[in-house]
């Protein structure tokens, strides 16, 4: 059901939430506004009509019931990572600002579970909890900085999801605000019925707002080993990745990164590589300290027999950590080389790989654009990243072109739109790619059996939404 709010019942809402909350925790500047326009995805924007800020659940229910009493849509945002746009209020909606519900409420050590509010950081949960051996097993490159909620919105992955599965394999249970008002417990071992905290795991805040999440605690593996490879060509990696899976390993991360992104490590941190090294792959295997000499070394013994020109073992925690600084800042390195970067999202099969980087190279070429790949390699989740200058329309006009046929390719290669950034606006229309129009009905039929009020982070996800998507003057991504 499509929101029929007018700009007085969206000023009407934000009265009313001032009289309640205060000044401070509510506002429609145009100045604070354009924070909250766009997430990290870049080719899009969308000015909300205010930003509210709970405290508390049972004010995050105030809020839903106030824009549901007047038909004004809502999105919950988190620390405003995401790379879809999904974090973004279209109809010139309210965005319900989740951070300042950042504490842990409980750490149940026995059971190995906690319990926190959506704005934590993702890495802060394994920090809190680490004196006890225990961890948060997913790892977003962003996760010192992405709020847990965030990552139960779009089901976040990361490096070490090849071995410990991405966010639905953590969460345990949720509760969530329904768009008119109602709150909700789901999951938890204890209920049993239908999985509705897997449900909502993903669905991008279209059934609600979450208010509270129970994840599960993974013990500290006993024993790390950490290794990087250097090969002078994507295919020899990429056959390294398939043989080291396919001769009976199971690392806890298999990443690799590309000749740009090796330019753009040296630049900003100095690192250096072997000359000519195309691409890195970075391996870990974890677990018990019995074979996992022998596991690494037999992973590194792949990598030379695919012609690795070097590989390099961490002989402690801070080479480790080092290693992992080629990794975990990549994104952050491609500032030295670009102005601005546009990640894409998809998967295909890990055999593919070869296949695919080449496609996304002969892609770039046509377009005249440059490519950085840094990705989760094991399970085939590209990353695929659109150099550009956001000042060139035209640049920015080729730059969405060149993402829609990447996605074309990965679903040709049987694979899929996203891994783990999510659809969004970016991706939705390319649903109707993938899915037949009956699968994408009964999408539609949950939604509104979830959200009969059309208010939940509106069209999103799910394609045909009023709202099309196109390039405005100046290149910059519009909602008509």
């Amino acid at each position: 059901m499509e929101s029929m709010s007018t700009t007085h019942d969206r000023s009407a809402v934000l009265a009313a939430l001032t009289a309640r909350l205060g000044a401070e925790r509510v506002t429609s500047d145009v100045a604070d506004l354009l924070v909250y326009a766009s997430d990290g995805s870049t080719l899009h924007d969308a000015t909300p009509a205010g930003v509210v800020f709970p405290e508390s659940t049972a004010e995050v229910v105030d809020i839903v019931t106030t824009c549901a009493a007047h038909g004004v849509p809502f999105v919950a945002r988190g620390s405003g990572t995401g790379l879809s746009g999904g974090a973004m209020a279209l109809d010139g909606g309210i965005v319900v600002a989740l951070n300042r519900l950042r504490r842990i409420l409980d750490v149940d050590v026995p059971n190995r579970c906690a319990r926190v509010q959506p704005g934590v950081a993702n890495l802060a949960i394994s920090r809190a909890v680490e004196h006890h051996g225990l961890h948060y097993a997913p790892d977003p490159s962003s996760q010192a900085v992405c709020s847990i909620g965030g990552n139960v919105a779009h089901n976040s992955g990361g490096p070490h999801t090849l071995k410990n599965g991405v966010t639905v394999n953590h969460v345990l249970g949720l509760q969530i605000v329904l768009s008119d008002g109602t709150l909700v417990d789901v999951g938890g071992p204890e209920r049993p019925g239908y999985d509705l905290a897997a449900l909502i795991t993903g669905s991008e805040g279209t059934f609600g707002i979450v208010t509270e999440v129970t994840v599960k605690l993974s013990p500290l593996p006993e024993g790390v080993r950490t290794a990087i490879a250097a090969f002078a060509t994507i295919d020899d990696a990429s056959h390294a990745v398939t043989s080291v899976i396919a001769g009976g390993l199971m690392p806890a991360a298999l990443e690799m990164l590309d000749r740009v992104v090796v330019a753009a490590l040296e630049a900003a941190f100095g690192l250096t590589f072997p000359p000519g090294a195309a691409a890195l792959l970075l391996l870990e295997c974890d677990g018990p300290e019995d074979g996992l000499d022998d596991e690494i070394s037999r992973a590194v013994d792949i990598c030379r027999e695919h012609g690795a020109l070097e590989v390099r073992l961490a002989r402690d925690d801070n080479e480790r950590a080092a290693l992992w600084t080629a990794r975990k800042k990549a994104f952050g390195a491609l500032g030295r080389i670009a102005r601005n970067y546009c990640t894409q999202d998809g998967v295909i099969p890990r055999t593919k790989l070869p296949e695919m980087l080449r496609r996304v190279g002969e892609i770039a070429d046509r377009h005249r654009l440059r490519v950085a790949n840094v990705f989760h390699a094991g399970d085939g989740n590209l990353h695929p990243c659109i150099l550009f200058d956001d000042r060139d329309a035209d640049e920015r006009a080729r730059v969405v072109s060149a993402g829609r046929e990447i996605l074309d390719v990965c679903l040709e290669l049987g694979g899929s739109l996203s891994g783990e950034h999510g659809i969004g606006i970016e991706k939705r229309e390319a649903m109707a790619r993938m899915f037949a129009e009956d699968d994408l009905a009964v999408m539609r039929a949950l939604r509104e059996a979830l959200d009969p009020l059309g208010l939940c982070n509106p069209h999103k996800v799910l394609p045909g939404g009023s709202r099309c998507v196109e390039l405005g003057p100046g290149g910059k991504q519009v909602h008509a």
